[in-house]
């Protein structure tokens, strides 16, 4: 059971290195991984999820797209378009959470909007969030570390008892 629990663990711990290593460097072909840290598209996306973005050529109602700031330390938006409009020849996106009551006050522009949302998933962002923090990321270290020296001790001990039991044996014979 240790075993089997090692190896999930393992494999968790790899999924989310590489998640963490790829949210810090641009990924080719503008794609964007972000967290979503509220709950204004659910259930279509909820809090804690990934969501993989990407720029297209243009944006239609009903589409998802992330837009707004895009600064580290910045916080983008991930809403729903529910209307389109022209004015002064720019696009301008009406847009409005799912679980949201009424639209965004503000319309956001193409030229601000950071991409369409491709995949969403859930709960994923929650370990990012954890790893990014000093404690987060010693428990990435410290738990396989752990687990590790748990399985070659037990290792050591079942190897150390069937030695003292073959010594028992030759000195009796």
């Amino acid at each position: 059971m240790i075993k089997i629990l090692t190896y999930i663990f393992g494999a968790m711990v790899i999924v989310i290195a590489l998640l963490l290593v790829v949210s810090f460097f641009p990924i080719t072909r503008n794609y964007k991984i972000m967290i979503v840290q509220s709950g204004s598209m659910e259930p279509a996306i909820k809090t804690g999820s990934i969501v993989i973005v990407k720029p297209a050529p243009s944006y239609d109602v009903g589409d998802v797209i992330t837009f707004g700031p895009t600064p580290r330390g910045k916080i983008s938006t991930t809403h729903r378009i529910i209307a389109e409009n022209i004015k002064n020849d720019l696009e301008i996106y009406t847009t409005k959470g799912d679980s949201n009551d009424s639209a965004d006050l503000k319309g956001v522009l193409q030229k601000d909007v950071l991409g369409k949302v491709y995949l969403s998933v859930p709960f994923v962002g929650y370990a990012l969030t954890a790893v990014k923090e000093p404690i987060g990321f010693l428990v990435l270290i410290i738990v396989p570390a752990l687990l590790i020296l748990f399985d070659e001790g037990k290792k050591i001990f079942s190897e150390l008892k069937k030695m003292k039991h073959s010594a028992e044996e030759n000195t009796q014979s």
